[in-house]
């Protein structure tokens, strides 16, 4: 063999053993759902102040979105770790892979669309305003020199920012001003108390609080301004799409074999119909 041949033979076995190196790292790289199974737990971020989706009772997170989730846990056959945290650090907590998923409900709209991979939807949540009971509002456009409080970082907080600039649109002076408090249930005593006029989120949890206390709240109006897109679901990392499908096959199985609906009946009074289809964004991860 010449000294060429010899370095030619030299660099090809250099680069195999590189590739017998580098190869099977790449080609075995274990995904989220492969770990989850692996280590026979799956740890998932909830906010449980978000009734009757999640929240606690008696030391205990419970909900339509809990009992959603016991399914799926125990689909994959593993143990559960639910970290209960504010909202705000919930999807920011994901990407970061503080958790494997959320479990617990997210309002699609087209900029999260973009950036999360949501699961199939939950609940159709219609956005809508309540108002204390005996206020003197009958439409929407009583929410003109009003105090509207929102949640901050919710899919309703640009929802009720395009409200208040349709309102001003048509010639109104829109709110007197939008409060945004760090869980829905801070706003709801705001609107007990009078602090506010008024709060918009998703029918169903309103639906549910004003059936609990109709002494207290009333439903106002849907809220047709900002996103079309009213679904809830839950989210995984945009890498983590396996995971997403697993999830959405127990979803799917739930909703076609009657346990949806009877979960929502449980939870909400009523059933909702939940699509294959058509419920993301152009775009949507």
């Amino acid at each position: 063999m010449s000294h060429l041949n010899r370095r030619q033979f030299g660099l090809l076995a250099g680069g195999a053993a590189v590739a017998g190196l580098v190869a099977p790292g790449a080609a075995f790289a274990e995904t989220t759902l492969e770990k989850i199974k692996r280590t026979g737990v799956v740890t998932v971020g909830t906010e449980a102040a978000y009734p009757p989706f999640e929240f606690v009772k008696d030391g205990k997170i419970v909900g339509y979105g809990s009992d959603i989730l016991a399914e799926v846990v125990k689909e994959l056959g593993v143990k559960l770790n639910q970290l209960d945290l504010p909202w705000q650090g919930i999807l920011p907590g994901v990407l970061a892979g503080k958790f494997d998923f959320v479990a617990t409900t997210v309002g699609i709209n087209e900029e999260r669309a973009k950036r999360y991979a949501y699961t199939m939807p939950i609940a159709n949540g219609m956005p809508y305003a309540m108002m204390r009971k005996g206020d003197k509002m009958t439409v929407i456009e009583d929410l003109n020199g009003k105090v509207v409080a929102t949640q901050l970082a919710s899919s309703t907080e640009p929802i009720s920012r395009a409200l208040d600039a349709k309102l001003k649109a048509a010639g109104g002076p829109g709110f007197k001003e939008l409060k945004l408090f760090t869980a829905f249930t801070e706003a709801f005593v705001a609107v007990a108390n009078g602090e506010v006029d008024a709060v918009i989120q998703s029918l169903p949890s309103l639906a549910v609080l004003v059936k609990e206390k109709p002494d207290t709240f009333a439903l106002l109006a849907p809220v047709t301004a900002g996103s079309t897109y009213t679904y809830l679901a839950w989210v995984t990392r945009p890498d983590d799409l396996d995971l997403r499908e697993f999830v959405n096959g127990v979803i799917r199985k739930m909703r076609d074999d009657g346990r949806l609906g009877a979960l929502q009946e449980k939870w909400f009074g009523f059933k909702m119909d939940i699509p294959d289809s058509g419920y993301l964004p152009p775009g949507a991860v």
